[in-house]
């Protein structure tokens, strides 16, 4: 296991930078366009200034990272419409408290008397539903395959408990087929910084039909400066040998397989 030290060294940024712009100088094309998928990825990129470090020709992109941004506001008005009722307790993340359906948000419903509920994990939610009966309590299922096994595993531990007064309004989404209907879009994408933590669920043979069916590249990466630029590199390498597969440069944490026992529950 590396420390993040080792994994933000300067000395080794500067040198996989140069590595960079040397096997840039090995492609036909005139820019290469990489969509990082995850959010978290985009704030790691930012947070450490590699934008502005990297050759003009890598072109990064920012893709479908944060599950509040991409959930519809039919969900949100959903949620809110729940709210309202007297027999309802809301529990939701913060994030989702200030996001706008059609006509209000549950932090305005909140304020008119809406017992909206923020937790931080779905355990608190299960918790909270035990103590509020015989209210019913709602909790917003907001997220990508990171999520959803823990939100399904409470969903067993309610019914072997008999809580029988626990909800969950989802709103869960996959990574591959949004990566998908991109390419089906025709956004135009080169490659794919695939997503460290939801690939720690589901693996990284999720994206294998991306690579061989639409010929992009992708590379599971970590978050750290170093994880990002090595993949960067894996990419360009990639590229330059004309071909398209996936590979885990963020081996510390993901294989290929994933984990099988999240995927079952």
């Amino acid at each position: 296991m590396q420390s993040l030290d080792e994994l933000r060294d300067a000395e080794l940024s500067k040198k996989l930078i140069e590595a960079i712009r040397y096997k840039l100088c090995e492609l036909p094309v005139g820019s290469v366009r990489i969509m990082e998928v995850c959010g978290t990825h985009t704030v790691s990129i930012f947070r450490s200034g590699l934008r502005s470090l990297l050759p003009e020709k890598i072109v990064l992109l920012s893709g479908p990272g944060c599950p509040v941004c991409v959930t519809p506001t039919g969900y949100l008005d959903h949620a809110i419409e729940l709210s309202r009722r007297p027999d309802v307790v809301l529990a939701t993340f913060g994030d989702m408290i200030r996001v706008p359906g059609s006509d209000s948000s549950l932090e305005k419903e909140r304020a008119r008397g809406a017992d909206v509920r923020i937790v931080y994990s779905v355990t608190d939610a299960l918790k909270l539903a035990q103590s509020i009966r015989p209210k019913n309590l709602v909790f917003l299922g907001v997220g990508f395959e990171t999520t959803a096994p823990t939100i399904a595993s409470a969903l067993l531990q309610a019914k072997e408990e008999g809580i029988d007064n626990f909800f969950v309004l989802s709103a869960h989404k996959l990574i591959p087929p949004a990566m998908s209907a991109l390419l089906d879009e025709e956004v135009k994408i080169d490659a794919f910084l695939c997503p460290g933590h939801v690939s720690v669920i589901i693996g990284a043979r999720a994206y294998h039909d991306i690579a061989e069916n639409y010929k992009k590249p992708c590379v599971v990466a970590g978050f750290e400066p170093l994880d990002v630029l090595q993949s960067i590199l894996m990419i360009l390498s990639q590229i330059a040998e004309g071909v398209s597969k996936t590979e885990i440069q963020y081996t510390r944490v993901v294989n290929w397989n994933g984990n099988e026992t999240a995927q079952q529950l």
